[in-house]
C-alpha cells in the first residue's frame, strides 16, 4: 500500500469517525433539550411561588409572560417582567420582577406579587449588593423583614406611609440600614401605583413570546 493511500484511507476514517460524533451530539441534544426546557420552567415557577402566599390559580406562573423595555413607567432602568397568573380566565395576580435602583451598594432586584385587589402576595429579593450583616437582611434567608408587607395595599397604608418608620411611615426599616429598605419599599410603593393605574391594560396585552 502506498503512503498516498494510507493517507487518504486514514482521513476517509476520520472523516467517519467525526460523522459519527457530531450525530450522536445532535441526537443527545434532540433528546434532552425538552427536559432542559421543562426544568429550568419548573425552576422559574418554584422560584415565582413564594410571592403568591394564599392564592388559588389553576395556571402555570411563568405561562402568561410581558417583557417591558425601558422606559415603562416601572422602577428602575432595566427589563421589567410581569407574569399573569389566572383561574380559569379570570385574573388572579400578577408578578412584577423590577428593580430598586438606590439600594446602598447598587440596584436590587425584587420579586413583587400583587392581587387583583392591589394587595401584595409577597415579595422576594431576587439580586442584591448590599452589605453582609445590615442591608443584606432584606433576603428572606436573612431576616424576616421581607413578611411584614404580605397583605398590605396602597390603602394600608395609604401612598404617603409607604416608607420606613424613620421618614414617618409605616414600616420598619433594618438595625444599622436605612438607606437599603428605604430604596425597596420606594419601588414596591410605585409598582403598587402602576399596577392600580394599569391594571385593565396589563391583564388585556398579548404575552411575550419565549426566546427560541
Amino acid at each position: 500500500m502506498s503512503a498516498t493511500t494510507s493517507i487518504v484511507k486514514s482521513g476517509a476514517t476520520l472523516a467517519v469517525i467525526a460523522a459519527i460524533c457530531t450525530t450522536l451530539v445532535a441526537a443527545t441534544h434532540h433528546l434532552t433539550a425538552d427536559r432542559i426546557v421543562a426544568n429550568d420552567k419548573a425552576l422559574l415557577e418554584q422560584s415565582l411561588q413564594p410571592a403568591l402566599a394564599n392564592l388559588f390559580y389553576d395556571s402555570g406562573v411563568s405561562e402568561s409572560r410581558l417583557v417591558l423595555e425601558p422606559p415603562h413607567g416601572l422602577p428602575g432602568s432595566e427589563v421589567a417582567v410581569i407574569y399573569r397568573v389566572y383561574s380559569g380566565e379570570e385574573p388572579v395576580a400578577a408578578l412584577f420582577v423590577v428593580t430598586a435602583r438606590d439600594g446602598f451598594s447598587g440596584p436590587i432586584r425584587i420579586l413583587l406579587g400583587v392581587n387583583i385587589d392591589g394587595v401584595v402576595t409577597g415579595l422576594r429579593i431576587l439580586r442584591h449588593r448590599e452589605t453582609p450583616g445590615f442591608g443584606d437582611k432584606i433576603d428572606s434567608s436573612k431576616s424576616d423583614w421581607v413578611q411584614q408587607f404580605t397583605g398590605r395595599s396602597l390603602q394600608d397604608p395609604l401612598a404617603t406611609r409607604w416608607s420606613i418608620r424613620g421618614d414617618g411611615g409605616e414600616f420598619d426599616q433594618l438595625t444599622g440600614a436605612s438607606v437599603t429598605p428605604r430604596a425597596v419599599i420606594k419601588a414596591m410603593r410605585d409598582t403598587l401605583l402602576y399596577f392600580a393605574a394599569h391594571r385593565d391594560e396589563i391583564f388585556a396585552a398579548t404575552a411575550t413570546e419565549d426566546e427560541t
